[in-house]
Order: structure tokens, then C-alpha cells, then sequence
């Protein structure tokens, strides 16, 4: 109904208002004064049987009452949003940020299976020292036993450091040759998946310098040492680790294997396709130069195989650009691996065991190496149980018959005639061609070189060199080298240019078929090493023991000993061979004879 107007009144303007609604309502009063719902309170009090009833405007309370409702559900969203950056700050240092380390380093050896282990640097939380372990990899060294009683708040960072340490272990144990096998099982495909785990993947063809080392002696050594053979094979193995990776280009020096006695040692110049580019386009620069025009050829009725194998046949590694440096690299690291040995004072120790010298000195450690260059087959033989990564080729076995001939030859190194032919001018000035032979397993005639080398009576321990230093010479190699390395020099000491002048006259009379000829001249090359080894003075000799020395009549079997042991191998296997027939050659003598033994 209407509202009715009890009490008139006039304002200052003299406008009319209502004192006094008769059938007002809390809602008409709310429309008349504008103000909020539900802002206006009806209070009714009763007295002495009188009925009061007052009504409170609570406008302004209200407003301020959501006022503060709208600040508190702010604070509220702020508190809410800084808890929740603080709990992604800890779940992105904890969990996410190791995560994704792992994930780069299974992509980091997926791509470069041989590269090494990255050091992870601190940046808060527990204290701990950024150390690198003996397998190469970040570890973690607690400063106390309370940090360790907080491990279990850092399971990710001993899960990196498991899988730093399994990816380390894994390129250590497989080398160059297990690269193909991690990358292939590291590596996704192009959905993203990660490939099904499969060790046994294809071959791969590639071409690499080949080194054998191999322990001289090992029977005895094994039979007196017993099961403490292993700890002088591993010293043996830090000296030849050392030298193969530090002298090897880039990483192309690896150590494959341990078969017990002996080392395989590979130098890698890459594989099939990289090669074969290579290999084309020093050819079109040859031709280029000489004016020529470089054909291609291709016979359609021929298989991919044989295609393949007249490809690989057909590849001259000595035409690759900067070989020579590769070669006199590879070469380097068997020599500075054989001074390593007879310097290192771990080695060294055990010639004073006396369960191999009796104690005064009477055994040395000797080693024998051999080099050969060409193609392999590298990958891994095996199953799903276990796999080893390796080489496979007529190569490998080839590198083996050269150490294997150190000991017909008395000599510390072979290298082939592949090998020869890879390194520079400086290099091969130093090289003695030492025979020319059918090896025992293949039908090419293979010139044969050595290095000479040898221990006895020779200072190594006066050219001891630190790590960075040895490295820095590594870094800073130049072919003058050749010249100026004083181990180099010192190995070679008992090598003078009168024996070699000698020595080839003599090999070139065996080589032509002229024997009696060329057993005068090696008996003449053998007396000159000895006479230059006794008169050199690097090793003590009394006066008697000198004369008798020098004395080739001799029939002192001490003597005898002596002048075989510091005259000259070579000379002693030729004479033998030549003298055995009587000094007649063969009628079918082409300059090449036949290794009797692996």
C-alpha cells in the first residue's frame, strides 16, 4: 500500500518532508534512504509495558566489513601464490633441475659416446666439494656426518652421479669401439621414444692405426706372482693409458683391450664414408695439380660388395691431409709409452721383488710393441648376456704378427710398412728397415721398420716430466721432435750413423741375393753396436770384462750372452737365416722370406 504521511514538516527551503511514515516498512526506508539491503537493523525494546523499537543504519559497517573481506581474500591469494612459487623453487632445484642434467648427459654420450663426463658445479644447498673421482666423474664429499644424515634430501644428486659414473664406465670399458653401440642405444628416434635396447648392432667399417703391446715374459711373471699379476699388469696399464690417449689426436687414441700379456691400442682416422671423402678429394686436388682430369667410374653388372670392397682396397691413407702428424703421433705415444714404462717408479719396483729377480735386480720389465694401419670392421661380438666391443680384420691381426716378431728380431718395436708410409719425412729418417717378409697368415710381402729402442743403461728417470708438462709436449708437437726429445734420443743412443750405413749395406746385399756378401757386412754392423754400446759408457763394464766384449772369437759363454744381448737383433736373425742355408739363397729368391711363427 502507499505509504501514508503521519507528521508534515517544512525544511529550511521550506519543502515538505515526512517526520513520521505511518506504514513504512525496513524496505521503504532502505528505498527512501538508499541505503544497502539488509543495512538497515529493527531493535524493538519493551519498559514498564511501553514497546520501543528503534532501527540502527549499519550502512557504513557493512562497507567496511567487506572492504576488509576483499583485503583478506588478497592476502590470501598473495600468500598463496608465494607458496607456491617457494614450492616450485624447491621442486625445480630438487626434481626438475636434476632431472634435466641427467637427461642431458644420456644426450650428451648418445651424441658423443667418448666425450668426457662434465663436472657439475654447486650452487647452494648442502656444502659439498666439487671433486673428480677415480672413474673421472663429479662426487660428492660430505663435509661431516651430519650432512650425510641429510642424504636422503639429495637422492637426485646420487642419481646423477650414478649415471655420470654408468655412462663413464661404459666408455671406458668399450672405447672407440663401443661409441656406435651406447650412441645407437642412447639415441631416440624421430618420435621422440627412446630405441629398443639392442647391444648387438651392425658393424661398422673404419680405418685406424692398430698397436699391439705386449709384456715380455708374462709366463714367468704370471707363475711368480701369482694372483698379484694383476696389480703389475695395471701399472703397466696407467703408464700405456697415459701415453695413447695423451699422444692420440683429439680422441682418436684409445685403448681397446687387455688380453692378459697384451695391449690393443687403437688410433682411429674415421670411418668408411669420412675416409673415402677424404681420400676423393686429395685425389681431385693430385689431379688438379698434376693437370689431369680425375675420372669415375662404374661397372653396372658389379655388386654393391664388390663395389665396396674395390672402394676400400682403392684408399690411400697416406694421401689423407695432415696423416703424417696423425702417424708420428700414434708412433709416439708406443715410444713415450715404452720410456713411461722404464720410468715409472710403480714398475720399477717390482724388477727388486725377489719372487721374479730374487731381490738384487736380476728381472727388468720388458715390453714388445707392433703397429699396423688400415681398414676394420668395428662393433660388437656377442649377445644379449654379454658384449664386447672390438676390432675384426686382417689389420688387428697384422699389428699382433708385428709384436709378435719383436722376439724373433730382439726388438722393442715393428711397425709395417702401412705404418711407415703415414708418417713424416722426419719421422721415417729415424726408421730402420729391418727385413722384408711373407707374415705369417697373409701372402703380401711386408717391408718391416723399427725404431730402435732400448732400456738398458739408459737415464729415463733423468727426463721425469709432470703431467702438464707432458701434455703441454704432446699439445706443442712438431716433427722437430724427432730431434730434439731427449727420451727420443736417449733410447736410440746405441744407433750410430756408421752402424746404419753399414747396416742397410749389408741388408741390401741379403736383399739382392748376394748372402755371403751381406753376412760379412752385418757380422761388421754388429760389432760396430757393441763396440759403441761399450764405448758409449751408459753401462759399467771392467776393463776385462770390455776386452773380452770386443772379442767376436770369443768362446766364453757369459761373453757370448753379453754380445748377444747388446749387439744388434736384426743382424743376429739374418745371419742365422742365411748362415742355416749355408749362405745360398733360394732359386726362386725374390728378397722375401717367410716368418716361421706367429
Amino acid at each position: 500500500p502507499p505509504l501514508e504521511c503521519h507528521d508534515f514538516a517544512l525544511n529550511h527551503n521550506y519543502t515538505p518532508i515526512c517526520n513520521n511514515w505511518t506504514n513504512a516498512t525496513i524496505a521503504d526506508m532502505e528505498k527512501v534512504l538508499n541505503a544497502r539491503q539488509n543495512s538497515l537493523v529493527n531493535v524493538t525494546f519493551y519498559n514498564e509495558g511501553r514497546k520501543t523499537e528503534v532501527i540502527y543504519n549499519l550502512s557504513h559497517t557493512v562497507s567496511l566489513a567487506c572492504l576488509n573481506t576483499i583485503l583478506l581474500q588478497f592476502l590470501m591469494l598473495t600468500l598463496v601464490l608465494l607458496s607456491l612459487g617457494y614450492l616450485r623453487s624447491d621442486a625445480n632445484q630438487l626434481v626438475i633441475m636434476p632431472l634435466r642434467r641427467m637427461l642431458r648427459i644420456v644426450l650428451r654420450y648418445a651424441s658423443n659416446p667418448l666425450a668426457a663426463t662434465p663436472a657439475k658445479k654447486r650452487s647452494g644447498g648442502m656444502q659439498a666439494h666439487d671433486s673428480v673421482n677415480d672413474f673421472g666423474v663429479f662426487d660428492l664429499d660430505f663435509d661431516s656426518e651430519k650432512d650425510k644424515d641429510k642424504l636422503g634430501s639429495y637422492e637426485t644428486e646420487q642419481l646423477i652421479t650414478a649415471v655420470a659414473k654408468i655412462t663413464d664406465l661404459l666408455r671406458k670399458c668399450w672405447g672407440v669401439a663401443g661409441a656406435g653401440i651406447i650412441s645407437s642405444n642412447l639415441a631416440r628416434n624421430m618420435k621422440g621414444d627412446t630405441v629398443v635396447f639392442n647391444p648387438t648392432m651392425p658393424g661398422k667399417l673404419v680405418y685406424a692405426l692398430f698397436g699391439f703391446a705386449g709384456i715380455n715374459d708374462f709366463g714367468h711373471l704370471l707363475r711368480s706372482l701369482d694372483k698379484d699379476v694383476m696389480t703389475l699388469i695395471n701399472d703397466i696399464a696407467i703408464v700405456i693409458h697415459n701415453e695413447v690417449y695423451r699422444w692420440g689426436l683429439g680422441d682418436s687414441g684409445q685403448c681397446n683391450k687387455n688380453n692378459g700379456a697384451t695391449f690393443l691400442m687403437v688410433y682411429r682416422i674415421g670411418d668408411f664414408d669420412e675416409v673415402s671423402k677424404k681420400n676423393d678429394q686429395a685425389k681431385k686436388v693430385i689431379f688438379a695439380e698434376d693437370g689431369l682430369q680425375a675420372s669415375i667410374t662404374s661397372v653396372a653388372s658389379a655388386s654393391s660388395r664388390a663395389l665396396i670392397d674395390s672402394k676400400r682396397n682403392s684408399i690411400q691413407l697416406a694421401s689423407l691431409p695432415g696423416v703424417n702428424a696423425f702417424g708420428d703421433r700414434a708412433l709416439l705415444g708406443l715410444l713415450k709409452s715404452f720410456a713411461g714404462i722404464n720410468r715409472a717408479k710403480s714398475v720399477k719396483l717390482w724388477e727388486r721383488d725377489y719372487r721374479v729377480g730374487g731381490g738384487v735386480g736380476a728381472f727388468s720389465v720388458g715390453m714388445s710393441f707392433g703397429m699396423h694401419a688400415g681398414w676394420a670392421v668395428e662393433g660388437a661380438v656377442g649377445s644379449s648376456y654379454k658384449i664386447d666391443a672390438t676390432y675384426l680384420s686382417p689389420t688387428v691381426n697384422m699389428a699382433s704378427r708385428m709384436m709378435s716378431a719383436c722376439k724373433q728380431y730382439r726388438l722393442a718395436i715393428l711397425l709395417s710398412q702401412a705404418v711407415e708410409e703415414l708418417l713424416s719425412k722426419e719421422c721415417r729418417s729415424k726408421l730402420r728397415h729391418v727385413d722384408t717378409v711373407y707374415v705369417k697368415g697373409s701372402k703380401d710381402a711386408q717391408r718391416i721398420y723399427t725404431y730402435d729402442a732400448r732400456q738398458k743403461g739408459v737415464p729415463f728417470f733423468l727426463n721425469m716430466r709432470t703431467d702438464e708438462q707432458a701434455d703441454k709436449e704432446a699439445k706443442n708437437y712438431t716433427p722437430k721432435i724427432w730431434r730434439k726429445d731427449q727420451d727420443l734420443q736417449d733410447m736410440r743412443s746405441h744407433v750410430s750413423q756408421e752402424f746404419i750405413t753399414t747396416y742397410n749395406n749389408g741388408l741390401t746385399q741379403y736383399l739382392t741375393g748376394h748372402w755371403e756378401n751381406a753376412v760379412v757386412k752385418l757380422k761388421e754392423a754388429n760389432e760396430i753396436m757393441i763396440t759403441d754400446v761399450v764405448a758409449g759408457g751408459r753401462i759399467e763394464f771392467s776393463a776385462l770384462t770390455k776386452e773380452k766384449l770386443l772379442d767376436c772369437r770369443t768362446d766364453d759363454e757369459d761373453i757370448i750372452h753379453m754380445r748377444e744381448e747388446y749387439g744388434d737383433g736384426p743382424c743376429h736373425a739374418l745371419i742365422s737365416y742365411m748362415e742355416n742355408r749355408n749362405c745360398i739363397p733360394p732359386s726362386d729368391w725374390n728378397g722375401v722370406r717367410s716368418l716361421t711363427s706367429k
